[in-house]
């Protein structure tokens, strides 16, 4: 699908959120490559990533019009730039970030579940711990491929899973897994995590989850929901690129931002970069100023 965007920034974010084993991302060579369910079940797709747009190549059965759509809804190609820029521009300090990458786009994801999940999985740690835990999940209650993939688990095998072995597979503590745990309940019980999703329900269905609050909330309509006015107001990352003391003067920013603080928030993180950081050799830097829930 032809649509230019900033293949550098884009394939990096995504690079730093891939679980082990369900995605892989190539950032030299510009490809993404994961399971993705086109209707028929699980087929590995390829997304080669450009400035002049993605290519998914699938192997195996592609409904017409498939590869299309899904890369609209993975990499954000439906969206005008143009009233972004027309809003944002002249913005003191996302001006120069829009100048900097003018076809930077908000990156979504095939799979509304991990999406949510790897939110969760994050929540006062870094990146590559949740993408670790992720890949925990995945290897014990995924599904193997003869491509060597693994597809992410669907809601209904974590929601049947023993909350303790739940908790033994994921290392992390008793909160956090009983929110992994509540929130594939909710997903096997009809709880959509697609665009198209009312968000306002979904967001009131997600914070009545045990162990979720605002924050994953955001990232979850941010990713999943597709909601291009989310903003992860408390997130440690946004305060850093914004160089601000509190949580509350990134909210107090994105007042003026809106409807488009989805565009907002992914240029601050892009300007700051994904690499693991490790100030005074403590752990990597985490997405969340504070525990949700």
């Amino acid at each position: 699908m032809r649509a230019p965007l900033e293949p550098g920034p884009t394939l990096a974010s995504m690079a730093a959120r891939a679980v082990p084993g369900v995605e892989e991302v190539d950032v030299a060579a510009g490809t993404v490559r994961r399971l993705v369910d086109l209707g028929a079940g699980p087929v590995p797709v390829t997304a080669r990533v450009t400035a002049a747009g993605v290519h998914v190549r699938t192997d195996g059965p592609d409904a017409t019009g498939a590869g299309d759509r899904l890369a609209a809804r993975w990499f954000g190609l439906d969206d005008d730039l143009a009233p972004v820029h027309d809003a944002l521009a002249h913005d003191p300090t996302l001006g120069p970030l829009l100048a900097a990458r003018p076809h930077l786009r908000v990156p979504g994801h095939p799979d509304g579940f991990e999406a949510a999940v790897q939110a969760v999985l994050t929540q006062q740690v870094s990146l590559r711990a949740g993408r670790t835990t992720g890949g925990r999940l995945a290897a014990a209650y995924g599904r193997s491929h003869a491509s060597g993939l693994t597809a992410f688990p669907l809601p209904g095998d974590v929601a049947a899973a023993d909350p303790v072995a739940l908790q033994a597979v994921l290392r992390v503590p008793h909160a956090r897994a009983r929110a992994v745990h509540a929130l594939a309940v909710a997903c096997a019980n009809g709880l959509v995590l697609a665009p198209g999703a009312p968000v306002g329900e979904v967001r009131t269905a997600l914070l009545a989850i045990p162990g979720i609050g605002p924050w994953t909330a955001d990232v979850v309509e941010l990713r999943a929901l597709g909601h291009r006015d989310a903003y992860p107001w408390g997130d440690l990352v946004l305060r850093r690129a914004l160089g601000v003391p509190d949580a509350r003067d990134v909210a107090a920013a994105g007042r003026a931002w809106s409807p488009w603080r989805a565009f907002a928030a992914t240029h601050l993180w892009s300007s700051v970069g994904y690499a693991e950081e490790r100030p005074g050799g403590s752990a990597p830097v985490a997405h969340a100023v504070r525990p949700d829930g």
